[in-house]
């Protein structure tokens, strides 16, 4: 590879169902569905946008979806070339609110020719950073790990009992509080046996939303004996063991840090790196424990005690932080470190859809920084 030559994947235009001569075809709103099963949104940090962001007036029927890292105006037209209906595209290409529709911004512009071309854009991201087997423990594979967890667990996708607050009481057993309660909308509701001021009472445990809370406590002022044995908790979604944002990864045995270079190149297919040794470290210093956080890992990687942080880029400050704490720094550019996970999507998003659909990966998507 010549110096400057942008780095192509070996496969090119890579379709992960070559074997099916007859093409079904899906419509959007259960490739969307299947989409956001695949990919919850529920994960996405708060700050994200994704999911379905642009939508052709219905029926729209997909025959091919497109992957592509970053939607660029070359990979659009890709996409209108190879007759894609959706673009799958990683980062959102709507990330700051557009106030207006026009042709002198590019991402405006994108817009414009896929509402013109009745092309669908979806984008999963922070979804896919947290995911178990997501982008984040595909990158971990470069170091050859078996063990890894989330360095920030994600929660649950539901609260326990469904609701997010549990209501716990005392009621008086001649009243009619207990019935009214139960009659709410949006409860759930359990009894037990307890002792309180050393007689045997009947305790009740509503699982409630948020405005059925509101209407039980009204209920209950009205008997202040009934109301001072109230209590009242905000329940918590509990964490995913295998679920959230970067990966603390223990390899099976130490490698030098100029081994671990070269799995990175291996897996990543790229020639060059960029490199901080720690403070006292050489290149043959061991790694043991590896955090791994795909994309811009400066937030998520601070702190963590790591021999060696591998991400896409960090700020000039937090690499310094980390190398004076003795830890290394790789940095493969941005989506350098998310790209090749495009490959292991296509084939999941191939049988979350059951095969029905054409699914190929961008060769016109690269990163746009160069080695020159």
């Amino acid at each position: 590879m010549s110096i400057g030559q942008p780095f192509r994947f070996l496969l090119p235009f890579y379709t992960f169902n070559q074997h099916h001569p007859r093409r079904r075809i899906m419509e959007l709103g259960l490739v969307v569905s299947r989409l956001n099963v695949l990919t919850p949104p529920a994960l996405a940090e708060s700050w994200d946008n994704v999911g379905l962001l642009v939508e052709p007036s219905p029926p729209h029927l997909v025959q091919k979806i497109i992957l592509t890292n970053d939607l660029t105006e070359d990979v659009l037209e890709e996409a209108v070339e190879c007759g894609a209906n959706v673009i799958v595209s990683y980062h959102p290409p709507i990330f700051k609110a557009l106030k207006h529709l026009t042709c002198a911004s590019w991402k405006e512009r994108l817009m414009i020719r896929a509402i013109e071309k009745r092309l669908a854009v979806y984008s999963p991201h922070t979804s896919c950073d947290a995911l178990a087997n997501g982008v984040n423990d595909w990158l971990a594979k470069a170091l050859g790990s078996s063990k890894c967890i989330p360095i920030h667990h994600s929660t649950s996708l539901k609260y326990p009992g469904t609701y997010g607050h549990l209501l716990e009481f005392i009621p008086d057993p001649s009243g009619n509080i207990l019935s009214r309660v139960k009659n709410l909308q949006d409860v759930s509701v359990r009894t037990s046996n307890v002792t309180h001021d050393g007689e045997s009472k009947t305790r009740v445990s509503l699982s409630c939303s948020q405005n059925a809370l509101v209407k039980a406590l009204g209920i209950l002022t009205e008997e202040p004996s009934v109301y001072s044995s109230v209590e009242v908790l905000n329940l918590q979604k509990p964490p995913l063991s295998d679920t959230g944002m970067g990966r603390l990864c223990t390899l099976p045995e130490p490698i030098s840090i100029a081994a671990a270079l070269e799995r990175i190149k291996n897996h990543l297919h790229l020639p060059h790196l960029r490199l901080a040794l720690g403070r006292g470290r050489t290149i043959e210093s061991p790694v043991s424990v590896a955090a791994v956080c795909a994309g811009s890992g400066s937030s998520i990687l601070r702190g963590v005690p790591a021999d060696l942080y591998l991400t896409g880029e960090m700020s000039h400050h937090d690499v310094l932080d980390a190398v004076a704490e003795g830890c290394s720094v790789v940095l493969c550019e941005h989506s350098n470190s998310e790209r090749g996970y495009l490959h292991e999507l296509g084939r999941q998003i191939q049988v979350a859809l059951d095969g029905q659909v054409d699914v190929v990966v961008s060769v016109r998507d690269k990163d746009p920084l160069q080695v020159v």
